[in-house]
């Protein structure tokens, strides 16, 4: 934090801002887009070319507007080292670099989202409003969600997004696109962390705005309280614990 502190303001603004349009955008074309879903007047539309695009836009813009936000803090220590690391005094542009990096990775985990999505609706698993019709299926997408907090996996990506300066010292390369692989190293990190929680969309409602910002709420906390790794294995257990039920029901 006191990287951040020492950031000159007009670059935390102006990256703060940045960030801030950016989710801001993401989540008013995902009002504007479920507010146009009303409940029950939805009606299944048959996958045609045209609507996976629309479908992978979709999933696109929910992850930008779902993971930018635990991203924030280490872009604003990167931007902070970028700053002291070079001698151009300009870290706007690598950041912007590093940002971009780490987008083109959920905007890769967007095209398996919805090719999933695709799938479970061929196979008669989703309702219209994008929600799992299958209590077996919701189960075990709660529960793996649950078991997936516990795993070694789990927690080595979640540490490199809880440690931004050990996770940039350690991967630090110079230039722009060096920036860029920097980017894509923690967008890869970032996804081992949370792509299962994605699964829960099926659960809730891929539409279902207060679901998608529970999940947003998680991720984010998961990698910035001090005990976050540790509640979300104590989320896991409830996670696993709500899996067993609705199986058993």
């Amino acid at each position: 934090m006191q990287l951040i502190k020492a950031m000159p303001r007009r670059d935390f603004l102006t990256i703060g801002i940045s960030l801030g349009g950016v989710t801001l955008l993401s989540w008013l074309y995902l009002f504007s887009m479920a507010s146009g879903m009303p409940m029950g007047a939805m009606q299944i539309q048959p996958w045609s070319a045209n609507y996976f695009l629309m479908m992978f836009l979709m999933w696109a813009i929910m992850m930008v507007g779902m993971m930018l936000p635990s991203v924030a803090p280490t872009v604003l220590i990167y931007a902070a080292i970028a700053r002291k690391a070079t001698t151009g005094n300009t870290p706007i542009a690598p950041t912007g670099a590093f940002v971009s990096g780490y987008v083109v990775i959920w905007i890769a985990f967007s095209l398996f989202a919805t090719t999933a999505q695709w799938g479970l609706d061929q196979a008669a698993l989703l309702s219209p409003m994008m929600v799992s019709n299958s209590v077996g299926l919701g189960a075990v997408l709660i529960a793996t969600a649950g078991v997936y907090q516990w795993l070694p996996i789990k927690d080595r990506c979640l540490q490199q997004c809880r440690s931004p300066v050990d996770f940039i010292t350690s991967h630090w390369r110079t230039g722009m696109i060096g920036a860029f692989r920097m980017g894509l190293s923690h967008g890869i990190f970032c996804l081992g962390c949370c792509w299962v929680l994605m699964g829960l969309l099926f659960v809730g409602g891929v539409m279902n705005l207060l679901w998608i910002a529970a999940i947003t709420l998680f991720v984010l906390l998961e990698k910035i309280l001090p005990l976050g790794d540790a509640g979300g294995r104590v989320i896991g257990l409830l996670m696993i614990a709500t899996g067993a039920v609705i199986a058993l029901i």
